[in-house]
């Protein structure tokens, strides 16, 4: 095993943290770990992120199932549509873009860097909405739930598109719906966006696995120590206040963003 594996293995441990503390994210750097540190093609990586953060997420959704955390009526209603989304995007629309997306000013832009982008405008997105509406976020335990069907399915479709384009979980994406549209309390939001994760991104593995040559070693090797970083996260996710699980998925989300931007572009 070599210095930039080892790294890799390492970072790949952090992102489970990651998602066992916010309850997603673990693609935002997934994805980049697997471009810029082990050189992988974004469609590869995209490819790999899918199958590593479905897997995790299940050991992350036993947890939650497990304390109560997870809403099966909002998981439902929420991760069919987004499940049928993501499927599709794999199977049909990412294998059929072009090696050369478009040409601006003589730079030439692949497929590769136009993934790289969607993926870091969307988590910034994502990132923006958590810090905007932290300071005035409903209060968990004085608002009833509310599951607007119609809008919630949309958003669910939309976001599983999404996550399928960039290969990723989407916590970034469920997090904010579950809690701002159907009201759930952050860590019930977080518990049942794990366990929407953990179907629609496995689901939209499947999409990959006739157009993307695995290695299977280094995946389940990668997976482990996603797995063993999840468990960690979700020990610690105890003692860390709801608000500042907000506050820190923003901000963390925003920084990431910002540096893919300028990775790619520069």
């Amino acid at each position: 095993m070599d210095s930039y594996q080892t790294l890799g293995y390492s970072a790949s441990l952090v992102a489970g943290i990651i998602m066992g503390l916010i309850g997603g994210g673990g693609s935002i750097l997934t994805v980049p770990i697997l471009v810029y540190l082990l050189a992988y093609n974004p469609v590869i990586a995209t490819a790999y992120s899918l199958f590593v953060v479905g897997t995790t997420s299940i050991v992350g959704a036993i947890q939650s199932l497990r304390r109560g955390l997870v809403d099966y009526r909002a998981a439902i209603i929420f991760a069919l549509p987004s499940i049928i989304g993501v499927y599709l995007t794999r199977k049909y629309l990412v294998p059929a873009l072009p090696d050369v997306m478009f040409t601006v000013s003589g730079f030439k832009v692949s497929s590769g860097i136009f993934i790289m982008l969607v993926f870091a405008i969307v988590i910034l997105f994502a990132s923006i909405s958590m810090i905007v509406k932290k300071a005035n976020s409903i209060d968990d335990n004085k608002h009833e739930l509310n599951y607007n069907i119609f809008t919630v399915i949309i958003l669910g479709l939309v976001t599983g598109v999404i996550s399928g384009f960039v290969g990723a979980g989407g916590g970034f994406l469920n997090i904010p719906v579950l809690v701002f549209f159907i009201r759930l309390p952050m860590k019930k939001a977080i518990g049942t966006s794990l366990f929407i994760i953990s179907i629609k991104s496995l689901i939209g593995f499947l999409g990959d696995i006739e157009h993307v040559d695995i290695d299977w070693t280094f995946l389940l090797q990668f997976t482990l120590f996603s797995i063993m970083g999840i468990l960690i996260g979700i020990y610690l996710s105890k003692f860390i206040d709801e608000k500042k699980l907000k506050k820190g998925f923003g901000f963390f989300t925003l920084i990431m963003g910002a540096y893919i931007i300028l990775k790619e572009l520069f």
